[in-house]
């Protein structure tokens, strides 16, 4: 039996009920998305059951092959973390600090004397946009450029002929003992760019220093009770390596699509649990506002699904699901607080649209149910995705 989750990072269906206290109503970034191109053709998706949970310009109803849940999201938070941990039973109830006029002095003090030079920046940036503007001075100084976002982060930026990304990720190592107690962030993150002036680009050797989960998640217990689990993508770094057999990095969303593909292809134990993360569909179109870029990723998604749903046996399934909103089309570049889609494919499954549920930890008390482990976390069980 396998189980793979593929998570959509940032794939939004409309606002959540709780979409106004977060300043997102009216948010919804998959709808938004195919408004914005003119319609967009999602069949495979739309099997799953994604259509009856949303109307998709362009994409007509189709014959139902799947299970379908709209999902609220209860963690106190709308960032990477918080969706990721609650689907594992392990909710956010007190949120991440962030830091919309940048990093306080004391905090600037101690990254200086930790890298032993000054930073450029400290100042809440697009990634994109701060090495272009602060790249130059950067390869003359060696000195790191600092930003923040919306999102509980703290991002150091270096060219890769300048600051080995060694010395990048000691520098983030150094930052994350930091960055504790008042000053938590959720993550630390090392962004190495190359190229030259006007023309930088971040490369792929980004690295999440994720604060460690404060308890066991769902997949602890997974790994403690003989299933294998799988991190592809920056899974291993949201969950600071806990909790999994194995992980794999991942370039792009479609390296991360055959990356899983893999996976499926090779000799496997029987029990085997699969957590996937689509990061491009955030760090590339969502944050830079792009619903173009995030339209061709739901289309290079949904194209592939039918390779993956070939490789499964009679008892496994696809479950595909998201971590909060972030709409390209919206205002800002922040996540936006939206209802999530659960969508669950498998030869033995009986096809339905459910009711809304009203926490990811269902996911986790699902997997429990599926795997016959302890449950974590207060989920209820999807009873449709059980085998009869």
């Amino acid at each position: 039996m396998r189980i793979v989750l593929l998570v959509i990072d940032s794939g939004g269906i409309g606002p959540a009920p709780d979409s106004v206290q977060y300043g997102d109503a009216g948010a919804n970034t998959i709808g938004h998305t195919a408004c914005a191109v003119g319609g967009l053709e999602l069949p495979h998706l739309a099997a799953m059951g994604l259509t009856g949970l949303l109307s998709i310009k362009g994409t007509p109803q189709m014959a139902l092959s799947g299970v379908a849940y709209p999902v609220h999201p209860h963690a106190n938070g709308k960032d990477t973390l918080a969706g990721h941990w609650e689907m594992m039973g392990l909710t956010v109830t007190t949120p991440f600090m962030t830091y919309p006029n940048g990093f306080p002095d004391s905090v600037v003090e101690q990254l200086t004397v930790a890298f032993g030079r000054p930073l450029l920046g400290n100042e809440v940036a697009s990634g994109t946009e701060i090495i272009q503007r602060l790249g130059a001075r950067h390869l003359v100084t060696g000195w790191p450029i600092v930003y923040t976002s919306a999102d509980s982060v703290l991002q150091i930026a270096a060219h890769e002929s300048v600051v080995p990304v060694d010395l990048l990720y000691e520098w983030c190592e150094k930052a994350r003992v930091i960055m504790q107690g008042p000053n938590l962030v959720g993550r630390i993150i090392a962004r190495p760019f190359a190229g030259d002036p006007g023309h930088f680009q971040r490369t792929a050797n980004r690295h999440d220093f994720a604060v460690s989960p404060w308890a066991s998640t769902e997949v602890d217990m997974l790994l403690s009770h003989g299933v294998q689990t799988v991190a592809i993508g920056k899974i291993t770094d949201i969950f600071s390596g806990q909790g999994f057999s194995s992980y794999r990095r991942t370039t792009s969303n479609l390296d991360g699509l055959q990356q899983t593909l893999n996976v499926l292809q090779s000799p496997h134990p029987h029990y085997q649990f699969v957590f996937t993360n689509l990061v491009e569909f955030d760090s590339h179109w969502g944050h830079r506002r792009n619903p173009a870029g995030y339209a061709q990723a739901l289309k290079e998604l949904d194209d592939f699904l039918p390779k993956i749903w070939n490789e499964l046996d009679r008892d496994d399934q696809v479950w595909i699901t998201a971590d909060h909103g972030c709409d390209p089309t919206y205002r800002g570049t922040d996540h936006t607080r939206e209802t999530l889609p659960w969508l669950a494919w498998g030869p033995s499954l009986r096809p339905m649209i459910g009711e809304a549920r009203n926490t990811l930890a269902d996911i986790a008390a699902t997997l429990a149910a599926v795997f016959k482990v302890p449950v974590i976390g207060d989920g209820h069980v999807a009873q449709a995705l059980l085998e009869e």
